[in-house]
């Protein structure tokens, strides 16, 4: 039986969010990120969608047990998709490796209503940074699409709830990224 892994491509990329056993760099193919609200949650956040084109970066790592319960209470909002055979990893074993998505039918545009928090894109980021270096963080924002969407700047009161301290240099690339996509950042609703 093969050991189950999930991949993950927004804060599960950061690891100092979780403490899942065994993670490695991989990349999904077929699919992308996108900046979605669901009426699940009160603001937009992360889903990878079906794109032929694409491929993204992300994380693998193990569940132990096959206990998915932590892991899908935690990504609750989504649906949990295989995805073995889109992921290109360095796991000398065989694996079974699932994606979260929100199903199509729950999601919408990010607005000024329902914004994306500057504190999850700051977890998101520093979890590129670390794990792909500067050019993997830039691919994280090129491969990702709902940038037009308000920007919530969180930061002095994050409400993100893994929200995470960065370095002054991630702060700096975080803003740099932003200001180059000519990102609209809000300070209230």
């Amino acid at each position: 039986m093969a050991d189950p892994y999930f991949f993950g491509y927004g804060s599960l990329v950061n690891l100092a969010t979780h403490d899942f056993p065994d993670p490695h760099p991989a990349q999904l193919k077929g699919w992308r990120r996108a900046w979605r609200h669901t009426d699940l949650r009160p603001v937009a956040f992360l889903t990878a969608i079906p794109d032929p084109t694409s491929e993204i970066d992300g994380m693998i790592a193990h569940v132990p047990g096959n206990d998915w319960d932590a892991l899908d209470q935690r990504e609750w909002a989504y649906d949990r998709v295989p995805a073995t055979k889109a992921v290109t990893h360095s796991l000398p074993h065989e694996v079974e490796i699932a994606v979260y998505a929100v199903p199509d039918d729950r999601q919408s545009a990010a607005s000024r209503r329902h914004p994306l928090l500057m504190s999850y894109i700051d977890v998101v980021v520093q979890g590129y940074l670390r794990a792909f270096g500067s050019e993997g963080a830039d691919r994280f924002f090129a491969t990702t699409d709902g940038w037009d969407a308000p920007i919530l700047n969180d930061r002095a009161e994050p409400r993100y709830p893994r929200h995470q301290a960065l370095k002054p240099d991630e702060t700096c690339f975080v803003d740099d990224r932003l200001k180059r996509i000519a990102a609209q950042i809000v300070k209230t609703l």
